[in-house]
């Protein structure tokens, strides 16, 4: 079975030393697909390079950062809008709203955040949403978009199990990530009660390493890991459907484990 990384920064410096064998390490544990995220137009032609150079096994994303709203955020987002005009996207992401270090440009992000999902709309594309110390100001955004045309994945998704319903009902599916193996996580609280239809898989690379390799540049083959733990937690839950309960173990070999691995919309 092959499995889908739905979000990884494979183009950023840390991977510069031995990027392509990290991703060749990847393919060869079964993580075959890998969708990149944008930052800012800084890392876009890194992006494209990587797209050509691995066509059958990378998909981009295009949008701004919440945390690279700054001063020059209009500049930024034209060329967003330059880009998704010029080239084929799967997605406009990773968007939002970010206050945990600087609540100085939160009316900027509010700002980008609201055009961008407009632009994903009109053109039929699911948005990746970034949210840190945010949900509040996110689901304000987002509310004022719900309808049928609204698709796409709450990113690293660390909230509560009330936001994580409240993120299914807006037609949003959940990243799941290495936070789901941290003993202070608290996903593991409920996220077994959550359908696997409502979630995917992702590493966030190089950051949010899994537990073993917490606090370590993390990679797109550690997406076992995340899979493994999530595996877990869904079989512990009595009432799950069967057909929708993961084994833990190999995943190339699990009957099951394609109901765990969901690719961009």
């Amino acid at each position: 079975m092959k499995l889908i990384d739905t979000h990884t920064h494979l183009y950023v410096e840390a991977f510069d030393e031995d990027r392509d064998e990290v991703i060749q390490k990847a393919i060869a544990k079964g993580v075959n697909r890998f969708y990149l995220p944008a930052i800012d137009s800084s890392y876009s032609s890194r992006m494209h390079a990587l797209k050509k150079k691995y066509p059958d096994h990378i998909q981009l994303m295009m949008g701004l950062h919440p945390t690279h709203v700054k001063e020059n955020y209009q500049e930024e987002l034209q060329h967003v809008s330059e880009q998704l005009a010029d080239h084929e996207f799967a997605a406009v992401g990773e968007i939002g709203i970010d206050l945990f270090w600087d609540k100085t440009f939160l009316a900027q992000q509010q700002e980008a955040f609201d055009l961008q999902i407009q632009w994903a709309k009109k053109n039929d594309m699911p948005i990746v949403i970034h949210c840190r110390e945010a949900f509040d100001e996110v689901f304000e955004v987002l509310e004022g978009h719900r309808s049928a045309s609204l698709s796409g994945i709450f990113h690293c998704f660390s909230g509560t199990k009330e936001q994580a319903e409240r993120a299914i009902d807006l037609n949003l599916k959940l990243g799941i990530g290495g936070i789901v193996t941290f003993k202070n996580g608290k996903l593991d609280q409920f996220i077994n009660q959550i359908s696997l239809k409502n979630l995917v898989l992702e590493t966030d690379s190089p950051y949010l390493s899994p537990v073993p390799f917490r606090g370590k540049r993390n990679q797109s083959d550690y997406l076992i890991y995340i899979l493994q733990k999530l595996a877990s937690l869904q079989s512990s839950h009595k009432n799950f459907p069967p057909m929708e309960v993961i084994l833990v173990g190999n995943p190339t070999s699990n009957p099951h484990i394609h109901k765990s691995v969901s690719c961009m919309p």
